[in-house]
């Protein structure tokens, strides 16, 4: 594979470009592949055509031949232990930094993936191995920081600040998607000299659908100079899979050559890009720009990704209480409205009663009314005549329930005439057999939007007109959108609806369970403070540990005290793995509530089985008695249930610890509503005064020197729970044991 020229570049293929599988790599390293099953013959299956050129070994020579015929002995070694067994993933671990004979340095990522153990060796100028210590002081300073900004921007702003003060890169923006892939950029942080992208629009043809596929899949990707020359695979097919390899996580996989022309179009040899995946989907990207070639090692580039996973956390811990807030507030105008329908027999008065309130929970400019022959308006609508007009034209469309749009003049044939007050329109039927609507009307908003570059600007081939070229000129270019109103809410759309069920049958009760809703989701919001609360107050103590401690080894680098050194590195590692721990448990249970139940039938005996099996290597050579009572099969979720399970089990391994043998039991009655599970121990125990903090998030009943863990597994528990319509409790005598509990019900509710 070479480089193709700027006039051979045909962009009207280049949604369906072969990206994950370019069957190259980029030469700043070389890739090797061996047999994924541990007891095959580990032999070289396939290298990269730039293996003379790094290792002085003839990529033919290579093929069949162990790796230690490659990168030597002592390299070979060096990796043995990490390569052995079933222990690596998909994403490319970090398994050490060689030396070959020839006295290059390398550091080396391994995984498994599209049946084979894919090494990337990339080329370094120092022999030791990676430093991942100024990681914690960077993450440190950033949650220190992130917790004081309540923007999204803002967020954004210093996550930038921060990677390119790691990286060093000329430009570092962070890059958000609309719903039409169209990217804006939202916060920037550059060098003098460069061209500031801050606010500007890029099209979504710039990042096609898969290539946005691939950065939700795959969460870094570095190009360290647009100017290289591919290295092909030697054989060019997996021989696996007689395919052409699948390298979608590998570091140094080759990129697609339009890109690469659009980087140089851009000004820029050196990119990366850190994707921002929020509540599962690709919310943007964290992009950095060099106009130089730039390498970017591992342990840098181990931190940007870090930063990245804490701001899409803040960026979706933001969005949700943005969200609970406005649904709260809609709903609140709801149920006041509704209260007021009810106080009256005459349906249009009542509605002509509470216009204002019409006009405030569709953040309107003008409502309308029509009931047989009337028509009520308020505020800013069209004329008369032109409402029946279009009640008319809504009719024969067939909406049964709620019609919207932003741009009506596109929809409706005689809406050019109604831009001024009615670029938008939100229309509600309230009635199943006659034209009766109610309207709400959003005046125009003239939008000027600033493209990076003329979207439609793709220079075509004189050579052919079909042809496309990467476009060539990133100069602001500014569009004016006429006709088009504020869009409308997706939560609006949906109160809507409920608004319009409650119309239906209009009664005290109703409003009564609307109010009921409102509170509950004040509730839920008051969750979500607690655990923005949560998340900068238990996060920051690990990291002062690490700062402090990191303090202490640099202030130590004279000392002849090796021993007091690695208790530091200790704490270090120890005070890490607390906070990627907190930040795991963090994310699993924001997740937990929005995750669909699948619910099926449950053999809670295997499933008991499993967990135990599970817990083995925490368990380690202690003395643990299992009782286990036959169980029954349940009706849920089995992903949900055997994670509530399996941490009401590791509860009870940990705090029977001091306990020989440890006893645990698990046992299970039912009654005609419900099964219920209980899982009893022999261990410490808890003061039954603060049962009621003990399935809260962060809430410890024990000190952290007692018994290790975050707070968060009985919180899950109890949300999993909830989630099957059950109730989860415990009962203790401090010194005795515990005994925990959960109901799930036989016959669920939708």
């Amino acid at each position: 594979m070479t480089q193709a020229s700027t006039d051979l570049l045909d962009l009207t293929h280049c949604a369906n470009e072969p990206i994950r599988t370019p069957g190259s790599i980029q030469p700043h390293g070389f890739m090797l592949t061996m047999s994924a099953d541990p007891d095959a013959s580990r032999a070289i299956q396939q290298a990269s055509d730039n293996l003379e050129h790094w290792t002085g070994v003839p990529v033919r020579d290579a093929i069949g031949q162990p790796l230690a015929r490659i990168v030597g002995e002592a390299a070979a070694a060096r990796l043995a232990p990490e390569l052995a067994g079933e222990g690596l993933g998909s994403r490319p671990a970090y398994i050490g930094t060689i030396t070959l004979a020839n006295g290059a340095h390398f550091d080396v990522l391994a995984h498994a993936w599209d049946g084979l153990v894919i090494l990337e060796c990339e080329g370094v100028n120092r022999p030791g191995a990676a430093d991942f210590r100024h990681l914690y002081p960077l993450i440190g300073d950033f949650l220190l920081k992130v917790n004081g900004s309540a923007a999204i921007a803002e967020l954004s702003e210093l996550a930038a600040r921060h990677v390119r003060a790691v990286t060093g890169y000329g430009r570092v923006v962070v890059y958000q998607f609309d719903t039409d892939g169209h990217g804006k950029v939202v916060a920037e942080s550059k060098e003098d000299g460069y061209e500031s992208y801050l606010g500007q629009h890029f099209p979504a043809s710039d990042v096609p659908a898969q290539a946005r596929a691939l950065y939700a899949l795959s969460p870094i990707r570095v190009i360290q100079d647009a100017n290289y020359t591919p290295a092909p695979l030697v054989p060019e097919l997996n021989p696996v899979t007689g395919k052409r390899n699948d390298l979608s996580f590998a570091a140094l996989r080759s990129v697609s050559p339009v890109h690469l022309q659009y980087m140089r179009n851009m000004g820029t040899l050196a990119s990366m890009s850190v994707s921002l995946i929020v509540k599962g989907e690709l919310w943007g990207l964290i992009s950095c720009h060099n106009e130089g070639p730039r390498p970017v090692p591992v342990e840098k580039r181990t931190a940007c990704e870090q930063v990245g996973q804490i701001l899409a956390l803040c960026i979706e811990s933001r969005e949700d209480a943005t969200e609970l807030q406005f649904r709260l507030e809609v709903r609140r105008i709801m149920v006041e409205m509704l209260g007021h329908l009810t106080k009256g027999a005459d349906f249009l008065e009542n509605m002509s009663g509470v216009f204002p309130e019409l006009l405030r929970f569709g953040r309107a400019g003008g409502v309308a009314i029509v009931v047989d022959e009337r028509v009520l308006t308020f505020g800013d609508t069209p004329a008369e005549p032109a409402i029946r007009q279009l009640v008319d034209w809504l009719a024969m469309q067939g909406h049964s329930d709620v019609f919207h749009t932003d741009h009506l003049m596109e929809v409706y044939p005689d809406g050019v005439a109604l831009v001024r007050n009615a670029s938008g329109l939100l229309a509600l039927p309230i009635s199943r057999i006659h034209k009766h609507y109610l309207l709400w009307f959003r005046p125009e908003v003239v939008q000027t939007i600033e493209w990076a570059g003329n979207p439609r600007g793709k220079a075509a081939s004189a050579n052919d007109p079909v042809q496309l070229s990467p476009r060539l000129s990133f100069a602001a270019w500014r569009e004016t959108i006429h006709g088009r109103s504020l869009p409308w809410h997706a939560g609006e759309i949906e109160l809507t609806i409920e608004f319009r069920s409650a119309l239906l049958g209009i009664a005290l009760e109703r409003a009564e369970q609307m109010a009921e809703l409102a509170e509950e989701l004040g509730r839920a919001n008051k969750e979500l403070e607690a655990f923005s609360y949560s998340v900068s107050h238990d996060l920051r103590a690990p990291l002062r540990h690490i700062v402090g401690f990191s303090d202490l080894l640099i202030e130590s680098a004279g000392s002849e005290d090796p021993e007091r050194r690695q208790r530091f590195l200790k704490n270090i590692k120890e005070s890490a793995r607390l906070a990627g721990k907190l930040v795991d448990d963090l994310l699993s249970f924001s997740q937990m509530g929005r995750a669909a139940l699948r619910p099926t039938n449950v053999d809670m005996n295997d499933l008991v089985s499993a967990c135990i099996d599970k817990l083995g290597i925490e368990i380690g050579q202690r003395n643990v008695d299992w009782h286990i009572e036959q169980l029954p099969t349940i009706w849920a979720d089995p992903t949900f249930v055997n994670l509530a399970v399996f941490n009401l089990l590791s509860n009870a391994v940990k705090f029977t610890g001091g306990r020989d043998p440890a006893v645990i039991t698990i046992s299970s009655e039912e009654n005609d509503e419900e099964f219920v599970f209980h899982v009893a121990d022999n261990g410490a125990g808890f003061n039954m005064d603060y049962v009621h903090k003990l399935f809260g998030v962060f809430q410890r009943l024990h000190r952290m020197e007692d018994f290790q863990g975050t707070g968060i597994g009985l919180a899950n528990v109890r949300r999993i729970v909830e989630r099957h319509n059950g109730r989860v409790w415990a009962n203790s005598v401090p010194g005795e044991g515990a005994t925990f509990s959960f109901s799930i019900p036989k016959h669920p509710t939708p």
